[in-house]
Formats: C-alpha cells, structure tokens, sequence
C-alpha cells in the first residue's frame, strides 16, 4: 500500500516545519513546492530532513519542486504560500497580494490535485480560505482553515502557564475570525475536567482571553521581521494526521458553515470533526448571550474580508 502524498505549497518556515514534523510523524511522503527562484533551496530542506530521518528510523521521502505537476494527484495540500505579516500591518493589509497568489495556486490544484484534501494557513486565513474554495470550486468537506487549532493551541498554552499544571490536560476552545475578534470560550475550558472559572479568578481568565486574541500580534512583535512558525505548522500536522489516519478529532478549524451557530456561507472557526472524509462534520452547543453577541462581532469583521476579495 502507498504512502498518503502530501503536497506543502510554500517551503517558508510553516512550510519546513510542517515538512519536517509530518516526516517525523511518517504521514506521507512529502513534496515542498515554491517559486522557482526558490526551488534549490526547497531540494536543499527536502533533502536535509531526509538526512535526519535514519536517526529515528523514520521512512518518509522528501522532495522539493517549483512544478506544480510534481503535486499530481496529492491526498493532501497545505497551502502556506503568502507574504508574511510585517509590524505594523494587519491581516487585510495582505488581502491583495496574497490573493492573486491563492487564485493561481488553487487553479493549478484544481488541475493536479482534484481530489485532495486541502488545508490553507496563508493569512488573511478567513479570506483566503473562501477564496480557494470559490476559485477550485472544491467541495466543502474537502476545504478547511488553520486557525481555531492554532488559536486554541495558545489558549491551551496560556492557561496552562498560568494555573501551573499541565498543557495535556487543558481542554479548551477559540471560535470565530482567525484576527483579533477571535472567541475564546472560557465557559466550557477545563483542566482535568475541573472548570477553569473554579481554578483562576474572572479577571486572570480575561487577560488569557485578551493575550490569546493578539497571541500572533505577540510574536510578531518580539521577531521585528516575519510571524510565529513553530506552532502553526504542528497545529496543521495535527489536521493532515486526523485526516490521513481517519482519528476523527475534534479541531477547531475554519469550515464552511451553512446554518451551523446562524452563520451562512462563511468559513469561520467551529469545532470540526476530520476524518478521512476530510470535514465530516461541524459540532455545534448553544452559546450563551455573551458568546453569541462575539461570535456575531467576529462574523462581521470575517464578512468585510471577504467581500474585499471581490468573490462573492
């Protein structure tokens, strides 16, 4: 039986990394493609990451390319591609650039790669999600955003810094805009099951909740040139596994929802069941007033994005 092939557009250092722990996780074998000005760098990383692979006994091959047709037939491609954040500049300052970037990378995956299961993590991730799905004219199951799962990632991290226990065992999730209107849901986080309103007081809860929002921001800021890498390439690892094993985790993931939290038509952050079906399903709960009227103000800053894409 084959290895799954995924196929990473952009070999920056989300890229890299997602290269680098999908070999180690052996999920597939592994193409990294860029521009072609880039295209010996990305042999280079391919080949150096086989080279660390014998010290594990990790069995993935690696390959780099700036030829879409090396991605034929992919069952996976994360799209990565994109001009990073600079200080200074949101996610909507990116919207144009990266935009005639993504309509060229999903015309050419919808000609290779038609069946693939697609992942986008280039920002403005909200945006740039509906504008691949609208472009490839891909199914909805097989379209999904990094960006709840990052989100969550820092939520999970934060609390756990500040309770002193555990990240394992720190459950929690951020709906919404992958920007900084972003719903963490501090109601429903635990640590082993035990609420977190029982473990920090209200105020300790709302500066998580606001570090969380800007988490990116942070970064940014202390890199002075470039945007975090290390934690969104392992948040979209854990997309491809549940995807390419069927483990059928709960992630929260910009899908499209068509009714699902009163939202219609938009790829936003909800808690995503993937399984080898790609999105098989949305799980929803009811909010209480406060989430609802968040998710709401987050959903009008997604639909502004998105209508700056002229694809609607």
């Amino acid at each position: 039986m084959s290895r799954p092939k995924i196929a990473l557009i952009g070999g920056g250092q989300v890229g890299g990394n997602i290269a680098l722990l999908s070999a180690q996780k052996e999920l597939g074998d592994i193409i990294i493609l860029d521009i072609p000005e880039a295209e010996n760098f990305m042999k280079g990383k391919a080949l150096d990451i086989s080279q660390l692979l014998p010290h594990d006994g990790y069995d993935s091959k690696l390959s780099g390319t700036s030829n879409f047709e090396d991605i034929k037939d992919s069952d996976v491609v994360v799209i990565t591609a994109g001009f990073p954040r600079q200080p200074g500049m949101n996610r909507e300052d990116l919207l144009q650039k990266n935009l005639d970037i993504m309509t060229n990378v999903a015309n050419q995956v919808k000609k290779y790669a038609p069946k693939a299961f697609v992942i986008v993590v280039s920002n403005p991730l909200d945006a740039m999600v509906y504008a691949f799905h609208k472009i490839s004219g891909f199914p909805k199951n097989k379209v999904v955003g990094m960006a709840g799962a990052l989100d969550s990632a820092r939520f999970r991290a934060f609390i756990a810094e500040a309770t002193n226990l555990s990240s394992q065992d720190v459950n929690c999730m951020v709906l919404g805009g992958h920007g900084d209107t972003m719903v963490p849901v501090s109601r429903l986080a635990t640590v082993g099951g035990v609420p977190l309103s029982s473990l920090l007081s209200e105020n300790e809860i709302i500066a998580i909740e606001n570090r969380t929002r800007v988490g990116g921001g942070e970064i940014v800021k202390l890199f002075g040139k470039g945007s975090a890498f290390y934690a969104p390439a392992q948040s979209a690892v854990e997309m491809i596994e549940s995807f390419v094993r069927d483990k059928k985790r709960v992630i929260p993931c910009a899908s499209l929802c068509e009714g699902e939290f009163d939202i219609d038509g938009y790829f936003i952050g909800v808690p995503t069941v993937i399984g080898s079906g790609g999105v098989e399903k949305i799980l929803t709960f009811d909010l209480d007033k406060d989430e609802k009227a968040a998710l709401s103000n987050t959903l009008v800053e997604v639909k502004k994005t998105v209508s700056e894409t002229g694809l609607q």
